[in-house]
């Protein structure tokens, strides 16, 4: 009786929490859902209207502003908005790195017929880019921060994504050995070839994001998880391709189709980039009391970099004879990737594997060279160095700078949005986007 009792006893307690469970799942596919439906609203009323500004970022503006004023009217509401898409902030915050690799992985295919001294002309173009901007964007904070001389007060800790678990690991382990037998053994089970074998390139993108950021924290610096996943995915594709007879090229080809009626693992996976803007609203209305308190030092730090970013890059582009195809390419090196497409795109560049290399390789010099070069050149103000990393290296420079320097990570997710911000609205302005055009010398 007494064990019965027991079992009784814990029933309400299994229930509650396979409840909570499935409350907190559908709270997060509601409000991932919301993200995405706007998304693709905004999407296709700019496309209707022929708009070439970033729907995204008109959408990432609506969403800050409606924070803004709620929190002016009612504090209250504007908690309740943020506490809807927490879920999906979270979400987004602990799978980034995926969102950013599919023109990545599929670079091997766009930059085949790139000549070797031209990939040498952009690798000493990123890395004098990057120290570049880094140096400006630091010393224009410093300077700034003499004339305005505001105290730095102690501020809140950014929150972060729960880590991976072992679980989770296996699980897509599983879902990759599966989804891999189906696609060689019933190619065209779910119809197109490209849709049929985005399950297993897909959990292969998982997979390689889960084992890099399973490594030791060393490892990391120099092995970066989107490394691991690019790895991760192409290696992939060349197992399938092997399987079925296709080859390594036709099966990277299906990665990423940008056809809405095959979509392959990286249609999917791009799909999230616009939720990704979206998501920068929040982010800047949780730090609103920093950007307020230090707006001077912040926006004139981003402002003056961007535009140092930009124009220089297109300027040394064109002064070490780089393809004309390619300048413009690269000129948003600086940029997160969900907003150095769009640009790339605003300045008639039609390469986004090259822009997504170029601007995942900016970021993996800042991860790993930025405190030296900080260091080395006595920035060492926390504002400073928080706006100099994301305003050269973005978010992978600021991951690698916050692991250290915990105190300048609130500055850090500052410049990361507004860097990307900044120079998408720049970019959209036609006598900026005419300039950069004719100074690449691709007009």
């Amino acid at each position: 009786m007494i064990l019965s009792a027991n079992r009784n006893a814990q029933v309400p307690k299994s229930v509650g929490f396979y409840d909570v469970q499935a409350k907190e799942a559908l709270h997060l596919v509601v409000s991932l859902g919301t993200f995405i439906v706007l998304d693709k609203y905004l999407k296709n009323a700019f496309s209707d209207h022929n708009i070439r500004f970033p729907s995204a970022l008109f959408g990432m503006f609506f969403l800050f502003l409606l924070l803004s004023t709620l929190s002016f009217i009612n504090s209250g509401a504007a908690n309740k908005v943020e506490v809807f898409f927490s879920p999906a902030n979270l979400f987004i915050q602990r799978w980034l790195p995926l969102f950013y690799v599919p023109s990545l992985v599929v670079a091997p295919l766009a930059v085949k017929g790139i000549p070797a001294i031209e990939g040498a002309k952009i690798g000493a173009i990123l890395v004098g880019g990057w120290m570049g901007t880094l140096l400006v964007a630091g010393y224009t904070t410093v300077q700034v921060r003499k004339l305005v001389n505001t105290e730095l007060l102690p501020v809140d800790p950014v929150p972060k994504a729960a880590p991976f678990t072992s679980t989770e690991r296996f699980s897509w382990i599983f879902v990759m050995l599966l989804s891999f037998g189906i696609a060689v053994r019933y190619p065209t089970a779910l119809g197109p070839v490209a849709v049929t074998a985005a399950p297993f390139l897909l959990a292969a993108t998982v997979v390689g994001y889960l084992m890099g950021t399973s490594l030791p924290e060393k490892a990391t610096n120099v092995f970066h998880p989107v490394l691991a996943i690019v790895l991760s995915a192409e290696l992939g594709a060349y197992a399938l391709g092997i399987a079925t007879g296709k080859g390594f090229e036709a099966t990277l080809g299906e990665y990423l189709t940008k056809s809405t009626g095959s979509p392959g693992a990286g249609d999917i996976l791009n799909g999230f980039l616009g939720p990704v803007i979206l998501s920068f609203a929040f982010s800047m209305y949780r730090q609103r009391k920093i950007v307020k308190r230090h707006a001077t030092e912040i926006i004139t730090a981003v402002v003056v970099s961007s535009a140092f970013s930009l124009y220089s890059t297109a300027a040394v582009g064109r002064f070490l004879g780089l393809l004309p195809s390619l300048r413009t390419a690269i000129i948003p090196h600086c940029v997160t990737v969900a907003l150095a497409l769009p640009i790339a795109s605003l300045l008639e560049g039609n390469n986004p594997s090259v822009t997504a290399a170029v601007v995942v390789t900016t970021g993996l010099i800042g991860a790993n060279f930025a405190e030296i070069v900080m260091n080395k050149f006595g920035l060492k103000d926390p504002i400073a160095r928080g706006m100099a990393t994301a305003s050269s290296a973005h978010g992978l420079g600021t991951a690698a700078l916050a692991r250290n320097e915990p105190e300048a990570l609130p500055y850090c997710a500052i410049a990361y949005a507004l860097t990307g911000i900044i120079s998408t609205v720049l970019c959209t302005l036609p006598p900026v986007r005419t300039s950069l055009i004719m100074i690449a010398g691709v007009a």
